[in-house]
């Protein structure tokens, strides 16, 4: 009798196609899931100074603290006022380099005027020497959603967050953070968000961040947080989402008895007023710049004037267009105006960077972040680029740097740019890859169990098997 000889052809292809299948299913990115995404969460306090949680009771800071990391000094980017930080916090970027470099802007290249209060801040190229966060997010594939975040209404790039909330002062913040759970929540879901408060600095503008009154402010605030993280509680959402708390500046005290008027010292016929105090930018008429310089240069013992390409290399501030031609700098405390008709503030920022007044809060919390540590002190342009880090996004380039506050992270996070798809559609193409691997997988696997059914013919005489031809 000849022996029964038997083929497991099927074992070997299956074989192949599961591994084939499982290589394919570990590659970064393919089947990576909005759900799956570290989320992040961006909050400012607009005007928030480092020091107001000494004032008063602030149980919600209090207890997001122990739970999560605190930097007690922040360096944020000079000039030290609203358009020009907050954009440095999303692109990691000085004033000099994103070009948002004053509330208030000249653009001679364009011959253009920028102001926060008109609507020419919604023209994109204002904004566009820089990439924001939210834009590098999407181009990751990934989505996002702004609460009124400074220029995140504005199409830059040509891109606007995939949802945003229009600029409107009057929206309350409860809505703001309802606005922004439902987008963590949505079917579709962001794994970015940036949600931003006007308080406590509208306050401090108005009361001087000295005034009693403004313990009532930091409290309210304090309330705000609580409301934000109850309901991210509620949502499901604290204990996965990261979440940082800042803001842009801080806040000085003013006086009547500290004001300096550029009227006594110069004809304001001779020069243009671009941007308020305490940081002015002056720019002369034709012909006039050596006469209203030597006028300013020793006016006042408590302001200092610049010629643009001499200001200190430590701002990050004379490479740039908008930087106008002449900049006068008031001291801690003081403040310039025309004359004493002007709009006068009881508290202002924009100083230098380096004074205490003008720094802002950090606070941290969420599964990237360690437990209860302190930090002494960071760059407000590092943020970027661990922010970038917790979202698995390539940075932009940027000044900051992530070795510098590497140690906010927890050591176990899983934390990294993830490998994704060039192309903006690669959830979706990662989405279609994977379910025909899975469609092809299931065919052959059938295919092949079938034919196992069927019984198997025993080769019963060798010669066969044999060459036909012999010698």
């Amino acid at each position: 009798n000849s022996p029964i000889i038997t083929m497991p052809y099927y074992s070997l292809e299956i074989s192949w196609c599961l591994w084939t299948f499982l290589g394919l299913l570990s590659l970064p990115g393919v089947f990576l899931s909005q759900d799956k995404l570290n989320k992040l969460l961006l909050v400012s306090f607009d005007g928030f100074r480092w020091d107001y949680l000494d004032r008063v009771s602030t149980p919600n800071f209090d207890s997001l603290i122990k739970s999560g990391v605190q930097v007690e000094r922040v360096y944020n980017a000079y000039i030290t006022k609203t358009y020009p930080d907050h954009y440095t916090l999303v692109t990691g970027l000085h004033a000099e380099s994103h070009g948002i470099v004053a509330n208030e802007m000249y653009d001679p290249d364009i011959n253009r005027t920028f102001s926060m209060d008109r609507m020419d801040i919604y023209d994109s190229i204002w904004w566009d020497e820089a990439i924001p966060i939210w834009v590098s997010n999407q181009e990751g594939g990934h989505r996002s959603g702004a609460a009124m975040w400074p220029g995140s209404d504005v199409k830059i790039h040509g891109k606007y967050p995939t949802h945003y909330m229009l600029y409107n002062e009057s929206t309350h913040f409860e809505v703001r953070v309802q606005q922004l759970i439902s987008w963590f929540m949505s079917t579709e879901p962001i794994n970015f968000g940036l949600l931003y408060w006007e308080e406590p600095d509208e306050s401090g503008h108005r009361l001087g961040p000295e005034n009693p009154e403004m313990n009532d402010v930091i409290s309210q605030i304090d309330s705000n947080l609580g409301y934000l993280l109850d309901q991210l509680k509620k949502s499901g959402l604290y204990d996965e989402l990261n979440l940082v708390v800042t803001s842009d500046h801080g806040m000085s005290q003013m006086s009547l008895d500290r004001v300096i008027e550029l009227d006594n010292y110069v004809d304001r016929d001779l020069y243009t007023w671009i941007d308020k105090s305490p940081v002015v930018g002056i720019l002369p008429k034709e012909g006039r710049f050596e006469e209203v310089y030597t006028a300013l240069e020793k006016a006042h013992p408590n302001m200092t004037v610049y010629k643009r390409e001499s200001i200190p290399e430590r701002y990050y501030y004379k490479y740039n267009s908008r930087i106008q031609p002449i900049l006068a700098e008031a001291k801690e405390g003081w403040t310039i105006m025309r004359n004493k008709s002007d709009t006068f503030m009881l508290g202002n920022h924009g100083y230098d960077n380096m004074l205490p007044s003008m720094h802002p809060i950090f606070i941290a919390h969420g599964p990237a972040f360690r437990k209860n540590y302190s930090k002494k002190s960071m760059q407000s342009v590092d943020l970027y680029p661990l922010m970038c880090q917790i979202l698995g996004i390539s940075p932009a380039p940027n000044n900051g740097s992530l070795s510098h506050v590497q140690d906010l992270l927890a050591e176990s996070s899983p934390l990294g740019p993830v490998q994704q798809l060039e192309d903006s559609h690669s959830s979706l193409l990662g989405a279609i890859l994977g379910f025909a691997l899975v469609v092809g997988f299931l065919i052959i696997f059938v295919k092949q169990v079938t034919q196992k059914q069927i019984p198997v013919v025993p080769i019963t005489n060798i010669e066969i098997v044999q060459p036909l031809l012999q010698d």
